[in-house]
C-alpha cells in the first residue's frame, strides 16, 4: 500500500473534503484527463487542449498536482530544458473517478465525445484496464530513458 503523505491543514477530516481540496477545480481534473486519455505529457500539449487553460493557471495546477503526488515531473532526455509530466500510481488511481464523472455527465447533460462514452458504457472495466495498461507502458518507457 502506498505511503500516505502527511495531511496539510484542511477544513475538516472528511475524505470528500480532502478530495475536493486537492482536485476541486476544473483545471486539475482536465489536466489529469489529458494525461490519462490523450497522452499529454508536456506543458505545450496541455496548453493545446481545447478548453484553453492560461499559462499561469497551468503552471500553478501542475505544481499543485506534483506537490500532492498525483503527477511527477522529469527532465526530457532529448531536451533538458523541458519537463515531462507523468501520472503517478496515485494519479492513475483517479481513472475510475474520472470515468464515473464522464458517465454521470453523459447521463444528465448534453455532452460530446459520445464514442468515448459508449466505450465506457459498453465495458467500463475493459476501458479502465486499457487506461491502466497505457499508463504502465509509459511509466516503464520513462524509467528506461
Amino acid at each position: 500500500m502506498p505511503q500516505k503523505r502527511p495531511s496539510p491543514k484542511r477544513r475538516s477530516g472528511c475524505p470528500l473534503n480532502a478530495s475536493v481540496e486537492i482536485l476541486g477545480d476544473r483545471w486539475s481534473l482536465l489536466i489529469i484527463r489529458d494525461m490519462m486519455l490523450r497522452g499529454s505529457r508536456t506543458y505545450k500539449e496541455f496548453l493545446e487542449s481545447y478548453e484553453g487553460i492560461a499559462t499561469n493557471i497551468l503552471a500553478d495546477r501542475l505544481g499543485k498536482l506534483e506537490a500532492h503526488g498525483i503527477v511527477t515531473a522529469e527532465r526530457d532526455p532529448s531536451d533538458g530544458r523541458k519537463l515531462i509530466y507523468l501520472l503517478t500510481a496515485k494519479g492513475i488511481g483517479l481513472a475510475p473517478v474520472l470515468t464515473e464523472m464522464v458517465l454521470w455527465a453523459a447521463a444528465h447533460e448534453d455532452t460530446g465525445n459520445q464514442a468515448l462514452v459508449r466505450q465506457m458504457q459498453k465495458d467500463k472495466e475493459q476501458f479502465l484496464a486499457a487506461v491502466r495498461q497505457r499508463w504502465a507502458e509509459k511509466t516503464i518507457r520513462s524509467m528506461a530513458n
